[in-house]
């Protein structure tokens, strides 16, 4: 298994930097698990406390991304990185704007959680919602520990496991539709769960992303917007 280790260099104040950074990113990214966790309790329990917790909390993640952009900045600023240390720096950034994101996806699924505490409950597919819940929260898992470990076979794993969370979300799309279309009264509630399970479904997009960016450090190859097989090719070689 290919793993090449974060270069060490003559100035160890430039080896604490970079792991300095790794940390961060590590710590932002437990926070967002924590976030999406916490959001979809909230959404299973009608809990609109928590959702709204959850919602009001998102301002440390953007926070965290803002503090770990800047410290890349200095970095590139600073040591004008070449080679697999520029490709860390440059997954670093990309990485903190997917975790970003994966936490406005809870923020959302929060808010939907709040709304939908003030309503009645509709008969609604809520552990098919749980699973998905917790696939997704496994990718971002999985992801972050490819991250961790610069592993491209764990990250090309949780590539794969994007199409199976697609799938879920288009089977509980139609079950929504067709509560909608059995009982009008509805509507209102399962919109908020379709905004929920979409909001799942961009969770396990930017996973995916993350361990796209992981392959990057570690083949040096741009995966994105390329087929899963020819990603499979390139962490192979």
């Amino acid at each position: 298994m290919d793993k090449p280790q974060i270069s060490q260099h003559i100035s160890r104040q430039f080896n604490a930097e970079l792991e300095d950074v790794r940390q961060r990113v590590l710590a932002m990214g437990g926070l967002v698990e924590q976030q999406i966790a916490d959001a979809t309790r909230a959404l299973m329990s009608g809990d609109g406390a928590l959702g709204q917790q959850v919602s009001k909390a998102d301002f440390k993640i953007n926070g965290m991304e803002v503090h770990i952009d800047e410290e890349c900045s200095r970095i590139l600023a600073r040591r004008q990185p070449t080679a697999s240390d520029l490709r860390l720096v440059v997954a670093v950034i990309k990485t903190i704007t997917d975790l970003e994101r994966i936490g406005d996806e809870a923020d959302r699924i929060g808010r939907m959680a709040a709304d939908l505490a003030t309503q009645e409950r509709a008969k609604a597919s809520y552990i098919e919602i749980q699973h998905m819940s917790r696939h997704v929260q496994q990718m971002v898992r999985d992801a972050l520990d490819a991250f961790a470990r610069m592993d491209a076979e764990a990250a090309l794993t949780v590539a794969r496991e994007d199409a199976n969370v697609d799938r879920e979300y288009e089977a509980l799309l139609r079950q929504c539709i067709t509560f909608m279309m059995e009982d009008p009264r509805s509507i209102r509630h399962v919109m908020d769960l379709i905004w929920s399970v979409r909001a799942l479904e961009r969770i396990g997009d930017h996973a995916r992303n993350i361990a796209e960016y992981v392959i990057y450090f570690v083949k040096g190859k741009d995966v994105r917007h390329v087929s899963l097989e020819q990603m499979e090719r390139e962490v192979k070689k």
